[in-house]
């Protein structure tokens, strides 16, 4: 892992490019290139050996996912470096566009995440049917194993790409929850979706997209209410996501802590067998709202702040965190509070989020560290 001592302590560097171009050598594709190289990620990849790229191919209806064009860089650079990239992702827990291995890859294919664009072939890691999966051991506190989907847990080495952006429940998704919740099948996805919803029956008025989404059809109608049947709920939170008049919540106090450690400990089983053979690059681009997995893509929070790399997913996804908290906020965008300089984005779209909660239990169990050095390129 790159390195720096300051203050007397090794600190892990993060390389930011920002999206300022002046000059053909300055465009996007060539600071992925360069931040890339400058990361040192030449030097994770096992030769002549499979490759992850770890990245999201948005839901159907989505259109804030990573562009395929800026994917195929980093597919370049893997080929440069003598490693054999492919695109991979995990089928979702949620009944969705990617729930199985056949609708997932037609769906990055209509996203333009095939062959011809992205240089790499496409490999749903777990499977058909989200079956094919190893345990992983871990020191958790939670967690004394865990399950990663199989083709990512095989591939000697991996670099994450993550759309960084606000989250329904954990505050914002980028590295850390990419290595969680998308290197798990949806048997790992449930262990970790530990929550259980409540419904607040004042504000339901019966529209039934809550019935639609559950995956588990632990949801139903009745009297023109939703009433959620508790013993079935697993905590995926797409009722939450979906509902109108925000009628659904959960424990915020004692459930949502617990599944925030949880999906950090997952993080930490994904990246165990791959010890500095890792790669994380942030794209603080279009920073939505809400997670890819929604079919739709809501205006951005802030304005575009840029690309970041580095080899310490806790590091990178503090450094992420401080640049849009630092950005001023967009009006007319989600968020309610907060759009000046310095204030807290994540809190100012939904105020009973704890974002910061992932990155100081990772740090707590030795995922990284929440300390970092900026370096410009």
């Amino acid at each position: 892992m790159s390195l720096t001592q300051h203050s007397g302590i090794m600190v892990p560097e993060v390389f930011f490019a920002d999206l300022r171009a002046r000059a053909p050598g300055e465009n996007t594709i060539q600071k992925i290139r360069n931040l890339f190289d400058r990361a040192g990620f030449p030097e994770i990849i096992e030769k002549s050996a499979p490759t992850a790229i770890k990245l999201h191919f948005g839901e159907w209806g989505n259109d804030s996912y990573i562009n395929p064009v800026f994917v195929r860089q980093v597919v370049d650079k893997v080929k440069l470096a003598a490693g054999r990239p492919f695109l991979t992702d995990s089928n979702t827990l949620y009944r969705g566009s990617r729930s199985n291995a056949v609708d997932h890859l037609i769906t990055a294919i209509e996203h333009g995440f095939d062959f011809s664009v992205a240089g790499a072939p496409l490999i749903i890691a777990d499977g058909l049917t989200g079956k094919n999966y190893r345990k992983v051991g871990i020191p958790g506190n939670h967690f004394k194993s865990v399950l990663i989907s199989g083709d990512i847990a095989d591939a000697p080495s991996m670099v994450v790409l993550s759309h960084f952006k606000g989250h329904e429940v954990a505050g914002f998704g980028g590295a850390i929850k990419n290595l969680a919740m998308g290197c798990a099948p949806p048997a790992g996805k449930q262990q970790q979706h530990s929550a259980r919803v409540m419904n607040v029956e004042g504000r339901c008025v019966g529209c039934g997209k809550c019935v639609e989404v559950c995956p588990r059809h632990a949801i139903g109608l009745e009297s023109g209410i939703s009433r959620i049947r508790r013993e079935e709920c697993i905590g995926c939170f797409e009722c939450m996501t979906v509902c109108p008049e925000h009628a659904i919540d959960v424990d915020w106090t004692t459930e949502i802590p617990v599944f925030i450690e949880r999906m950090v400990e997952y993080a930490l089983g994904a990246a165990s067998s791959k010890a500095g053979r890792l790669g994380f690059i942030n794209f603080l681009l279009h920073i939505t709202p809400d997670c890819d997995c929604v079919p739709w893509s809501d205006p951005a929070i802030v304005p575009d702040i840029g690309i970041l790399a580095s080899r310490d997913p806790v590091a990178i996804d503090a450094a992420s965190y401080d640049l849009v908290n630092a950005s001023q906020g967009i009006a007319g965008s989600l968020l309610k509070t907060g759009l000046e300089k310095g204030a807290d984005k994540f809190k100012g779209m939904r105020s009973q989020t704890d974002s910061f909660r992932q990155i100081a239990y990772a740090e707590k169990i030795g995922l990284g560290s929440s300390k970092y050095r900026l370096i410009r390129i």
